[in-house]
């Protein structure tokens, strides 16, 4: 395809009026390539993996650096249909794509905002195979599994599991497990949520817990911060504080709920999320029927317009930076934690020497600890920083042992090493880089071009 080409799709691919109705798996992967196509400077698409029956996984990413990590902005993800036949979701994440895009094009200013200090990653569907098997039904769960007929909620490494269950064979995980589990290897996300239907409510981790814990079994470590967000989303949307509107789930005390309060759950996306990534996760309950009429479509991303950009504003909770070893260098793997907030995986810089830790207004101690180099300790303020935008801003500079014997590599203070994953690829920006991405692309944009033509 010539350049010039390239140029004029945007120009001859028909806008794509995104109706209020649900749409094929082929219709959001139209709706995304023509979006990305349009919006090359503030929308990247990629996939992460693919279905069981081989379809891709996408995932937009929006923001004003698309295509890559940029030190200092926060990365923050939604994921919608990891249940098939819970399907609102899919529909709000593309109303949301759509928000985000006409705010920045009109210069908005919360669109400016949030495009210029945020990196916001989302995937529609999670399990496009299940949703292809599922039927209208409210309460059943037709199409709920993947296609291997594996509830994909079910499926991730759980940190209360034993050692053995925790290291679960790669070649048995579900390929969409699979693409997640990957995913969260190529971006440090800060923030997240998953979007699911058949109760309105916001659940925070833990979803499981320790049996032989009496008191506070799914209790974690960040519980005042989760606490907060659920909070944030439920107060944003326009009945989920209530807790009481479905009349088969709850009632729930301001709309949000501990996940193994609710009910134990082993495998779960969400603990995975916050126990091996580092990123905290919400579990969102967006409506009382799993498979909502189509009718009802436009009120529900009404009710939760709000609240899928008050909490997407969240990211900016807290604390971040870099650590820098005793030459100045950004270091990986350097060990920040939080005094009262010790995670059973610790949390660690990443590749840029960054971390990120959401924490509310207060005052915190924190301890930084990395090979050959001193133990330190600091202790400073932290403001509220959503509604400028950012985080405080705090870097942490360590001081190398001149003296005496070389300090071990730091360890996890709960866990075996083993069951912490650090892994990160150096690449970021999505499982689908480079040439094999670009050939792609553009066979997509000759597909919709060919169809404009056709129809």
């Amino acid at each position: 395809m010539s350049s010039t080409l390239l140029l004029l799709l945007p120009l001859i691919i028909p806008a794509l009026m995104l109706e209020f109705r649900y749409h094929s798996n082929s219709e959001i992967e139209q709706y995304l390539v023509q979006v990305n196509t349009s919006n090359p400077d503030i929308t990247h698409l990629y996939s992460i993996g693919k279905s069981v029956k081989g379809q891709q996984l996408w995932v937009l990413a929006l923001g004003v650096s698309p295509r890559r990590h940029t030190v200092g902005i926060p990365e923050f993800k939604y994921v919608a249909n990891m249940h098939g036949n819970e399907v609102l979701g899919r529909v709000l994440l593309l109303q949301l794509i759509d928000e985000l895009v006409r705010g920045f094009r009109n210069n908005e200013t919360w669109a400016l905002h949030l495009l210029n200090s945020t990196r916001i990653h989302i995937l529609p569907t999670m399990n496009p195979d299940g949703f292809d098997a599922a039927d209208t039904n409210c309460i059943y769960s037709q199409g709920r599994f993947n296609y291997h007929g594996v509830d994909l909620n079910r499926g991730f490494p759980d940190a209360f599991a034993s050692l053995q269950n925790q290291q679960i064979n790669e070649e048995k995980m579900e390929p969409e497990v699979r693409a997640v589990v990957d995913w969260l290897q190529t971006e440090t996300f800060v923030l997240s949520a998953n979007i699911h239907g058949g109760a309105l409510v916001a659940s925070y981790p833990y979803d499981n817990g320790n049996p032989n814990q009496l008191v506070g079994a799914g209790i974690s470590p960040d519980n005042e911060v989760l606490v907060y967000l659920a909070k944030v989303y439920s107060y944003n949307h326009t009945s989920m504080y209530r807790g009481d509107i479905c009349v088969d789930s709850g009632p729930f005390q301001d709309g949000i709920t501990n996940g193994f309060q609710w009910y134990p759950l082993q495998g779960g996306m969400q603990d995975y999320n916050y126990v091996w990534a580092q990123c905290l996760e919400l579990t969102l309950e967006l409506s009382c029927c799993k498979f909502p009429p189509a009718d009802e479509l436009p009120a529900l991303w009404m009710d939760n317009r709000k609240a899928l950009l008050a909490y997407i504003q969240q990211v900016h909770l807290g604390v971040k930076g870099r650590v820098f070893d005793g030459s100045g260098v950004p270091v990986q793997d350097a060990v920040v934690e939080v005094k009262g907030h010790q995670n059973m995986c610790p949390f660690r810089s990443n590749q840029y020497g960054e971390y990120y830790r959401l924490l509310l207004p207060g005052t915190y101690t924190f301890e930084v600890r990395y090979p050959d180099h001193e133990v330190l300790t600091e202790t400073f303020n932290i403001p509220y920083g959503p509604d400028r935008y950012t985080a405080l801003k705090h870097d942490f500079l360590l001081q190398r042992i001149t003296t005496g014997a070389a300090t071990p590599p730091a360890e996890p203070t709960q866990a075996n090493l083993t069951t912490c994953n650090y892994k990160v690829n150096q690449r970021g920006g999505g499982a689908m880089t480079g040439p094999r991405w670009s050939v792609l692309m553009m066979g997509l944009s000759l597909l919709i071009m060919l169809r404009s033509l056709i129809i």
